[in-house]
């Protein structure tokens, strides 16, 4: 694919996270009910999730018919052109539920397997970050770049709880064995965001058991382009769990993440 066709699927991408992140915000002020829940009572589902799910393949198929597709709530579309979109419409459903604003629409574009754009749009401040393999990272339109090099002690770790209680018990106690050798932890809520954040230099590192593809698709090339490593590895409860964080600090932070056991113990870097 050519840097120009790149950048058209990412000019789609932010149009397309614009108007849904327009229709979230309506529905936040409108008021928001749970419409369903998934894989446990907390694992809620919002009519706004839903909504925002249909206006997203909407638009893309519009645009790009023959285009493959697959979204957190089940839609899903199969392609013959090569470009897959992987979309998230609300990443963060429990903050959007409680109106904390820290939920975003994320949309990747990739061709044959891998990411080549994606957008990622907080819906409740209206920042958007952006990428395209090979070109960079942005902030609304600005370029961005990872925090400088820090030793682990005075590292910023963003961090989630899965929704399964088991999963969250774990998690719990690699997170207590961690936090003595960093900074702090911070728990904010949502996948996507965290790894712009660690893009933009406001946390030094990410780890998370439980998340899916279309969480981190457009956060981890974001991530990437602004200069930090991400990795998908087997967590210590045998879902997928990401590591993200500035190639410079990338190893220490994962042996640290492994000793403090969020990852299988034959888990490979």
């Amino acid at each position: 694919m050519t840097d120009t066709n790149a950048g058209e699927l990412l000019q789609l991408a932010r149009q397309v996270a614009s108007e849904a992140a327009a229709l979230v915000q309506a529905r936040r002020a409108a008021g928001v009910s749970v419409a369903a829940t998934k894989s446990s009572d907390v694992d809620i589902v919002t009519e706004a999730d839903r909504a925002s799910e249909e206006l997203i393949q909407r638009l893309i198929r519009a645009a790009r018919p023959d285009d493959g597709f697959v979204g957190e709530e089940g839609g899903a579309a199969s392609g013959s052109t090569g470009v897959r979109w992987i979309v998230d419409p609300i990443d963060g459903t429990v903050n959007f539920l409680y109106g904390l604003p820290q939920y975003a629409v994320s949309i990747a574009a990739e061709l044959d397997g891998q990411v080549v754009a994606g957008v990622v749009r907080n819906a409740a401040t209206g920042v958007e970050y952006a990428a395209t393999r090979g070109g960079g990272a942005t902030r609304d339109g600005r370029p961005i770049g990872v925090r400088a090099p820090a030793p682990l002690a005075r590292r910023l770790i963003f961090t989630g709880f899965n929704y399964d209680a088991e999963v969250r018990t774990a998690q719990a106690v690699a997170a207590a064995r961690l936090l003595p050798r960093v900074r702090d932890l911070r728990r904010l809520g949502s996948c996507a965001l965290d790894l712009c954040h660690v893009a933009e230099g406001a946390a030094d590192g990410y780890v998370e058991e439980g998340v899916h593809e279309w969480d981190y698709a457009a956060g981890a090339l974001i991530a990437e382009e602004a200069g930090a490593r991400v990795e998908v590895l087997a967590g210590q409860c045998g879902r997928p769990a990401v590591v993200c964080a500035p190639s410079h600090g990338f190893d220490e932070f994962l042996s640290a993440v492994r000793d403090s056991g969020f990852l299988l113990e034959n888990s490979l870097g």
